[in-house]
């Protein structure tokens, strides 16, 4: 295969794309991270998106053999933030001028329907904000009056498309039930969110080839493609984390798959390299999520060993993420962050390589 001409193909086909994945010369992957920033410059612009994370529960009835929250986990510290601990903490995302705040938490039914729906009014009332919810599978009604009340995207991650490493992840769950899940939320109007984890036990470029064009055939608002990173007091605490470089390829594949969809630069990616973050705004990623979780909840959301700005204050989280971004000659965007697919892109992409 030659690597300039699918460099500048339209749309790529699996086996191009596991081609991609496969490169190993510093220089073969030096152009594809460098094709997937123009890629995202001339769809997503040099806009950089901000959404503020706020983790209110670490709950969860899942038991996932790679995660810190899982039940099982009986050394971890529990918590649950009140209504008005949430509301406060967005008030300061509101306040330090991000456009998206995310709720984000374990499955954790506790926070049953009616609270959900009306800490979303709240939000909703008091501040100029769009509304990602990232709460696991939860009963299609509730996506409804969620939606209802002004939620405007849902965080679904499918994690890996191969059905059977997805069956050892999720013993209670199967993968064609999240996969509707995520066509469900689309049916009604949320903006989805998706993506996998890189470096899963037994994952192979195939599979992460899958993972791309499923995130191509849901037509994601979102994709996330995340290195996976072991967490103490989990069956997966002795496997490898994954590779940051296969980890960027991901990324700079998906932009040129996916076009127009956001992409963060996960803050698990700081973790396998301190600059992990810029590198992944270089290689196509045109989102991050500073966190706004505040002490002492945050240090407890322990999905992963490691993570970065836990001992941070909120406003020096943002401070150094909006830094970050100025330092790349990129700008924080100030609208609320829609997806780019509302916007009607006629332009054809023909800058070569």
């Amino acid at each position: 295969m030659n690597l300039i001409d699918i460099l500048n193909k339209e749309e790529l086909s699996k086996e191009e794309i596991i081609f991609l994945l496969s490169l190993k010369s510093e220089d073969e992957i030096a152009m594809l991270h460098k094709r997937a920033d123009e890629v995202r410059k001339h769809y997503c612009s040099d806009n950089v998106h901000l959404r503020g994370i706020i983790e209110f529960s670490n709950h969860c009835v899942q038991n996932c053999p790679y995660c810190g929250l899982r039940i099982s986990n009986k050394k971890l510290i529990r918590y649950r933030m009140s209504k008005d601990e949430i509301l406060e903490t967005a008030k300061q995302i509101s306040e330090a001028g991000i456009k998206t705040i995310v709720l984000q938490s374990g499955e954790d039914f506790w926070f049953d329907e009616a609270f959900i729906f009306n800490l979303i009014s709240t939000i909703k009332e008091k501040f100029d904000v769009a509304i990602t919810l990232s709460l696991g599978e939860r009963k299609f009604t509730e996506y409804i009056s969620w939606r209802r009340a002004g939620a405007d995207r849902y965080l679904l991650k499918h994690e890996t498309a191969n059905p059977k490493i997805y069956s050892k992840l999720h013993q209670k769950q199967k993968l064609f039930e999240r996969i509707n899940h995520l066509f469900f939320l689309k049916s009604i109007g949320f903006q989805i969110g998706s993506g996998n984890i890189i470096g899963l036990p037994n994952q192979s470029l195939e599979d992460i080839a899958d993972d791309l064009l499923l995130c191509e055939k849901l037509e994601c608002d979102m994709a996330s493609f995340s290195p996976f990173i072991p967490a103490s007091d989990t069956p997966f605490r002795n496997i490898e984390k994954a590779s940051l470089e296969l980890t960027l390829k991901t990324m700079a594949t998906a932009r040129i798959v996916l076009k127009d969809t956001h992409i963060p630069a996960t803050t698990a990616l700081g973790v396998l390299d301190e600059t992990g973050r810029i590198k992944g705004l270089q290689t196509g990623a045109n989102v991050v999520m500073p966190n706004y979780t505040p002490h002492p909840y945050r240090e407890n959301y322990r999905i992963y060993d490691g993570k970065i700005c836990i001992t941070e204050s909120t406003i020096d989280c943002g401070s150094c993420v909006r830094l970050m971004i100025e330092s790349l000659g990129r700008k924080v965007a100030l609208d609320h962050g829609d997806s780019l697919k509302f916007v009607a892109v006629n332009l054809t992409l023909n800058t070569p390589v």
